[in-house]
This record gives structure tokens, sequence and C-alpha cells, in this order.
């Protein structure tokens, strides 16, 4: 096999390899350094490679298969880790000036799951500061590039995640999602996102955002997904928020029929601004998927829909406020919007919080009741497709200091409920800059959000595709 190109196969063609002997965990890890070599920084998908760490743990993969030793569902296979997720050894920089650079002391447990499966991390990838953005800038690394156009953005604080899978720096890539920040970059990067239901996978250190925030995968296969959910699910002691479940038969369930399921569209949901172009791509997307899957495909417009702007803006800046301590010394190192959004939290009192939050709660149980009468909802991932680079709305969007919420509208409702969602390449624009196709299932129903996209994936294959910057 050409070493070139190891860094673009799946995890599951290279564990299938590794099992076999055919391929050594050493010639992947060189082949996908070397793809990072070759790409960063101009991408700049990456806050540090750990190369010589990664290089001595292909070693120790190597021998283990040599010897006959058990291996893990991910022997062998790189995995990329962001910058908020705490990793013994190394600092967690969250994207900020203002953070420390002390080493961390523990390991989080969806780290430690991977390692305990056999995946090798190569790097910790960019985050805007804190995470607070959909666009992938931060004062600490500067601007992570889209791999589909440089100087463009890679979409929300999984940015790094979303440039290093669509690049070829190895096939799994840890994100997190707070108000879509796995399926954003996933829809700028033409890869796939997964948001599982909330509590399915551990979150540590347990998030502030008021039960919204989700690790989730992101990869350039569905199946992919499936098996670093097999090895990262499941409930632990440090997030009090787990589910009590067992990981799911993801990679096995994976090809179940979807044929009888009922299938709901909303190409705005009822009040979302969509670019033209990235509604037709998704409109078509949708009927495609309904072909393949032998279903009747309803359109709607939900009731909750038009509920949902105030309380994202109203959350996303009232759950920043706990960032205040830090402005006294840091507000002129920190990223300008960022600062405008703390600040905007500020004006609310615990009782306006408490108020808001009982129409929050409202909203979700809106929302599930929907999902009631559908097992799927579909939807665009994100208005827009990807725009320059630093701007926080694209140039013929409204402007704002803070919010870039106007463009991405179906992914935060999904963070409040708590519902799986995942974002799957459906197409390009006219400029060839990719967009998204949101599956939004019932709270729960990992599964058949997985078998949906896996479904699209066979339908309308995108893996085949490369980006000019890394292909």
């Amino acid at each position: 096999m050409i070493s070139t190109e190891l860094n673009w196969l799946s995890a599951t063609e290279l564990t299938a390899l590794v099992r076999r002997k055919a391929v050594s965990p050493v010639e992947i890890i060189d082949a996908v350094l070397a793809q990072i070599e070759r790409h960063e920084p101009r991408i700049n998908a990456f806050v540090a490679v750990l190369a010589e760490e990664a290089r001595a743990a292909a070693r120790a993969a190597e021998a283990a298969v040599m010897s006959g030793a058990a291996t893990g569902l991910l022997h062998g296979v790189p995995v990329t880790i962001k910058d908020v997720v705490p990793m013994e050894g190394l600092p967690m920089r969250s994207g900020s000036l203002g953070t420390p650079t002390t080493p961390c002391t523990e390991t989080a447990p969806v780290v430690t799951r991977l390692v305990d499966a056999g995946a090798i991390v190569i790097g910790r990838t960019t985050t805007p500061e804190f995470g607070w953005t959909g666009v992938s800038h931060s004062p600490l690394t500067g601007a992570t590039h889209n791999p589909w156009k440089h100087g463009y953005n890679t979409g929300a604080s999984s940015a790094g995640a979303g440039a290093a899978a669509a690049a070829g720096f190895g096939p799994l890539h840890e994100g997190s999602d707070g108000a879509g920040s796995v399926r954003m970059p996933a829809h700028f990067s033409g890869v796939f996102g997964m948001k599982p239901s909330f509590g399915r996978i551990p979150y540590y250190p347990v998030s502030l955002g008021d039960l919204t925030s989700h690790v989730g995968p992101v990869t350039r296969t569905v199946g992919d997904a499936a098996l670093m959910m097999k090895s990262v699910a499941g409930p632990h002691p440090w997030d009090h928020t787990t589910l009590e479940a067992p990981p799911a038969d993801y990679t096995g369930r994976l090809h179940e029929p979807v044929r009888g399921r009922r299938i709901a569209f909303s190409p705005d949901l009822g009040h979302a601004r969509v670019d033209p172009e990235v509604a037709a791509l998704v409109r078509k997307a949708a009927e495609n998927f309904a072909a393949a899957a032998e279903v009747e495909l309803i359109e709607v417009t939900p009731t909750w829909g038009p509920l949902g702007p105030e309380l994202g803006r109203f959350f996303w800046s009232a759950n920043l406020s706990r960032l205040v301590p830090m402005l006294a010394k840091w507000e002129d190192r920190m990223d300008p919007g960022l600062v405008a959004c703390i600040r905007d939290g500020q004006q609310y009192s615990l009782t306006d919080y408490q108020v808001m939050r009982a129409r929050k709660y409202r909203y979700i149980m809106e929302i599930h009741r929907f999902f009631e009468g559908w097992d799927l909802l579909l939807t665009p991932t994100v208005s827009v497709a990807a725009f320059p680079l630093p701007r926080l709305q694209p140039e013929h969007w409204e402007q704002h200091p803070w919010d870039w919420m106007s463009w991405a509208e179906f992914s935060y409702p999904f963070n409040h409920a708590g519902n799986p969602a995942a974002s799957v390449p459906c197409g390009f624009t006219l400029a060839g800059l990719p967009v998204g196709l949101q599956f939004v299932g019932r709270r729960h129903d990992d599964v058949g959000v997985l078998q949906a996209a896996a479904l699209f994936e066979k339908a309308r294959p995108w893996t085949d595709r490369r980006p000019p910057l890394a292909g």
C-alpha cells in the first residue's frame, strides 16, 4: 500500500489491516504525521502535534500485535483531542492567552477510553477562545483555515477537529458541542459530525452551560463515528450527568433498514433564514434520502421553532458571564466578540435567569412532544457555507458585535433538548464549499440517527472527494 494513502483510510479499514498484520501502526502514524507536516501550519488545525509521543505509542502497538496480545477496537489508529479536554502532562489552553500554561494533572474519561481502546493521540486541535463562537479563530492560535478554501471559516469550537478530518490528518477526531460545535465544523469542512444524546459520552470537567454540552466524534465516515462512540460511550462517575447505559452495538446495527420510519423535513424551523444555494442543496439531499429509505418525506413547520432564538441568545451570553472575573486582567487580549458577549450577559439577574430557564424547559418539552410524532427530523445543518475569516457573520448578513447564531439557528435547539443530531455532507456550492444535511432523532435514539446517516452515505458517497489544500 502507498504510505501516502494510509492517512486517508478509515479507522474501520485501518484496524482490519493492523489485525491482519498487513499494515503496522508505525506506518499509519508516520503517514499521518507526514500529511500534517505537509499542510501545517498553513491549515493550523493543531495547538500541539505530539509526534514523538505518537511514534512511541505506535511502536508499542506494533509490538502488541506481533506478540499476539489482545487489541482494542481502535488499536493503532490515530486520534486528535480538542484543546478544552484535560490530558495529564499537557496544558489545556482553551484558545485563550489567559489560561494556565502548566500541565494538567488528570486525563478526561473520553481520552482514557480512546487510549484504552488502542487509539494513539497525535495532537491537540484548535478551538476559539473558550469555545464561544462559530468562527475558527482565537487569540492564542490565530485562524484555523478551511481545507476547501484557505482564509475561510472552519466553523465553531471544534474547528481544528473539522479541519483535521477534512485534511487527512487521521480518521478520528474528538469534538464537543454546546450549540453546534461538532455539527458546524462537519458542515463547513465536508465531513461527518455526531452530537450524541446528552450524557451518552462523559464530559469532563462537567460543563457550566446548563446541560447543553456534548462530546462527539468528527470523522470522514459514519462507520468511524459509530466505532468511536462504541469505544467511549457509557456512564462514568466523574460526570454525574452521564446516562446509565453501556454502549449500544453502534457498528453492528449500523445498516439496519430505515424503511417505515416517520421522516419530517423543515427547511427553516419556521423562522430561520437560509442562503438559497444551501437551501436547494439540502432540500435535494432530503429528497434523495427519502427515496433511498423508501419513506415519505413530510415538510413541517414546528411551532417551537420561532421560540428558540431569544432563548439561545439569552443563555449563550448569560452562561458566558461566568468569565467576567477574567476581564480585569485579560480583556485587551481576549477575543473582542467574546468580551461583547460576556458584557451582554452581565445585564441579567438571577431572577431573569430562572424565569428564562422555566421558558426553556417548556420549549424543550415542546421539542420532545414533536418527536412523539416523528422518528427523524431533517434540516440544514447551517444556513450558510463557509465565509471569510475572521468575520463573525457573512458580509451579506446582518452584522452584530457577538451574535453568530443568526446563521446557526438549526443546531442549539437540540443542545437544549439533548437529542442526538448529526451533520452529513450533502453537496457543494458553486464555489466548491461543502454543505451539510442535519439528521435529528428522538432522545436516546443515537442508533437511529447513525443508521439514517449511513444510508445517506451509501446513497450519496462523499469520502472520495478531497479538499484542494490537502488532497
